[in-house]
């Protein structure tokens, strides 16, 4: 019993500290962006993900406690509605206090609390694991949110400094696949978010998958053919999308007089033509299919195939967009109360990404994750693999 205290204990205290590893770089300024509404501050993430454990942790299970401070229950509070009012996703950018020197006092008094849950056996293993599994998604988010932050800074500024990233060699063609019954879904072994089960069968029909993921250059030449201009390759609502926004390559891609730059963790450097292209939204990518000659794969056919020792890239490059929408597997139920709100009430108008980015943080990544986003957002790590029918 001692011996799983201690587990639990170690891994809160590693996925506490990455998170402040994160953010280590950032000035207190830094920390306070919100560039849009999808966004959110640096400091919010640290202090919401906090707010989590304080309260659907320490509140219930451990005997007096009392809250940091009353306040964060409105501040911090993201979308549970059982739990009460919060401060608009929007305008979570206009909290200038408490400032970020605070909410690491914050962070400092729940992880003391915390620890003394856990050390004294009395912490639920399972819903602290889903704080912390929650607090990665956060991880996720720091990198992406302050990387579109600073996309709109003219000097340009590194999120991580000395990040570098390696190119791995895309292997070429793809695989065929067979079609009938396979089983998708968490089987249960490990953690998985509650979007990821109940496990159950689908009817596939033979498909192929690409070897590797779109890389800039096959962009480059979507672009160079018109892409962004044909109506044609694209659905009515992207088309309309793209025309609004003016969309004429990858967010974060820069044009210059030596050629493309793109910015990254690392800030601003060349476009790698090698490399995965990325922050491409749903509707881009299932235009550079058609405009392909293929289709992007559903999230059953990129489970079935995930563990194939000739695909390439299938996790820790991009999210890869798939043709599926989130909605429900056959079966699912949410849980009762608050942390029922997880993930459930999401499932309309979104499409399922499978894999995980670079920005990823370690051990977050297994082959059931069913991440999901709006198709028309390209601040993710997001890109794809192609798919034909057999």
């Amino acid at each position: 019993m001692q011996d799983m205290s201690d587990d639990l204990l170690a891994r809160f205290r590693q996925v506490r500290g990455h998170t402040e590893r994160l953010a280590a770089a950032l000035t207190a300024e830094d920390q306070g962006i919100q560039s849009m509404p999808d966004a959110s501050p640096v400091k919010w993430h640290r202090a919401h993900t906090s707010w989590f454990f304080e309260q659907f942790v320490l509140t219930p299970h451990q005997a007096g406690y009392a809250p940091f401070d009353p306040t964060h229950a409105f501040l911090f509070n993201s979308y549970y509605e059982t739990v009460g009012a919060r401060q608009p996703r929007p305008r979570r950018g206009m909290l200038s206090r408490p400032s970020a020197a605070a909410i690491t006092a914050y962070r400092a008094h729940v992880d003391a609390a915390m620890a003394e849950l856990i050390g004294a056996g009395a912490a639920p293993a399972a819903l602290v694991e889903l704080g912390l599994q929650h607090e990665q998604q956060h991880q996720e988010l720091i990198l992406t949110d302050m990387l579109h932050g600073f996309a709109e800074s003219p000097l340009a500024p590194a999120v991580l400094p000395g990040f570098s990233e390696t190119t791995p060699d895309i292997p070429l063609g793809s695989i065929d696949f067979p079609g009938g019954e396979t089983r998708i879904g968490a089987d249960g072994r490990g953690f998985a978010f509650d979007n990821e089960a109940p496990r159950h069968s689908t009817l596939l029909a033979p498909y192929r998958l690409a070897r590797g993921l779109v890389r800039n250059a096959d962009w480059l030449d979507f672009i160079a053919d018109g892409g962004y201009r044909t109506p044609t390759l694209w659905m009515a609502d992207g088309w309309a999308v793209a025309q609004d926004q003016g969309w004429t390559a990858p967010l974060h891609w820069r044009a210059g007089a030596d050629g493309w730059c793109q910015f990254g963790l690392g800030g601003l450097a060349p476009l790698d033509p090698a490399a995965a292209v990325r922050h491409v939204s749903w509707y881009e990518a299932d235009a550079f299919a058609r405009w392909a000659g293929a289709r992007l794969p559903s999230e059953a056919e990129w489970e079935k195939a995930a563990a194939h020792p000739g695909l390439a890239q299938m996790f820790g490059q991009v999210w890869q967009w798939t043709a599926s929408p989130y909605t429900a597997y056959p079966g699912f139920r949410p849980a009762a109360g608050a942390i029922g709100e997880y993930n459930g009430k999401f499932m309309v108008n979104q499409m399922v990404l499978r894999g995980s980015s670079l920005a990823t943080p370690p051990g977050h990544a297994r082959v059931s994750y069913r991440n999901f986003f709006h198709p028309d957002r390209r601040w993710q790590f997001s890109g794809l693999r192609l798919a034909w029918d057999a």
